[in-house]
């Protein structure tokens, strides 16, 4: 086996548990050439990643079958031997299973898996033995390594760290999500943040989200706060949480940011719950979630726009700071 592409286009959190993959081969085969396809816009996260040989990138936004067939051009020119595909949606099947790989493996709820090498379940359920994502993916290469667990990891520059250096005490916050119920509604922050007040706070996000910080910011009153959310790239923020007392962070992308970087995370779980396998990896790590029993929770395996009952009690969470141990 010399050549292997890991397919994994879904969104940023995704590509990170994807990450475990990498570390797990690199241990077992030093000289293999490893490759990832990923979706346009999620490549800053893998920028420079010592494991990689190669990115590719399918820009599902423009042109997506065009694109599609663009990326399968490539993948089949690359004469991969072996093929992973973490995603469970056809157009990712169509790459794999015409890829040319002559091991193509992958997971039985994608529509084309019929024409895998080897299918997997992948089985997400409110049991509290329910496995973590990682654990998931990383049953696809079994085979080819072991069965024992590996950490996501993600490798900001020495540029990244300096970019971020701060010798004080710091939190950071990302109080946002593309989902209405799984973001903790702004005045739960601000009720948090007005309890940091021993920390500097960063707040953290995308360029999209810097409105909805700099409210939170302005209404917590905080003597030593500040708006990063979309100035600092996505390995600068993965650095700055590392350096982190504290991360704060809903069921989103954030939160597997910090596993990936061993930072210490508070998460928040609203209308998901941690026994799907989202939960952090961090050594130090907190999940909170309400204490009501709501018959209505899960309403879903991702986010909702908005609460189906109307109620949002799912949000009904206390989250304490609880840093002095971490001083």
């Amino acid at each position: 086996m010399k050549k292997l592409l890991i397919v994994q286009t879904a969104f940023i959190g995704d590509v990170i548990l994807a990450t475990a993959l990498i570390e797990k081969l690199r241990g077992f085969y030093p000289d293999l050439k490893i490759d990832f396809l990923l979706r346009k816009g999620n490549e800053s996260l893998l920028k420079d990643h010592p494991g990689l040989n190669e990115i590719l990138i399918w820009n599902k936004t423009e042109n997506k079958l065009s694109n599609l067939y663009k990326t399968w051009r490539t993948v089949r020119k690359n004469n991969y031997d072996v093929v992973v595909n973490l995603q469970r949606f056809l157009p990712s099947g169509l790459l794999t299973a015409f890829s040319g790989a002559s091991k193509k493996l992958g997971f039985a709820k994608n529509p084309m898996s019929v024409l895998f090498t080897q299918r997997f379940p992948h089985q997400i359920s409110t049991d509290k033995n329910s496995p973590h994502e990682v654990s998931r993916n990383l049953e696809l290469i079994k085979e080819l390594t072991d069965g024992l667990i590996v950490k996501p990891k993600l490798y900001p520059t020495l540029q990244d760290f300096a970019s971020v250096k701060d010798t004080a005490d710091y939190v950071t916050i990302s109080p946002t999500s593309v989902w209405y119920t799984k973001q903790w509604p702004a005045e739960k922050w601000i009720k948090l943040i007005k309890g940091l007040n021993k920390s500097k706070v960063y707040l953290l996000g995308s360029p999209t989200d810097r409105e909805a910080c700099s409210k939170i910011a302005i209404q917590s009153d905080h003597p030593n706060i500040e708006v990063k959310a979309g100035e600092y790239s996505l390995l600068q923020s993965a650095a700055l949480m590392k350096g982190a007392i504290m991360n704060y962070v809903n069921d989103s992308a954030p939160l597997h940011i910090a596993s990936a970087m061993n930072a210490p995370v508070t998460a928040v779980f609203l209308s998901t719950v941690p026994q799907f396998g989202f939960t952090p990896l961090s050594d130090i790590s907190v999940v909170r979630e309400t204490s009501l029993s709501l018959a209505c929770r899960p309403c879903g395996l991702h986010g909702k726009d908005e609460c189906p009952k109307g109620h949002f009690k799912c949000a009904e969470i206390e989250v304490g700071t609880g840093l002095g141990r971490l001083r």
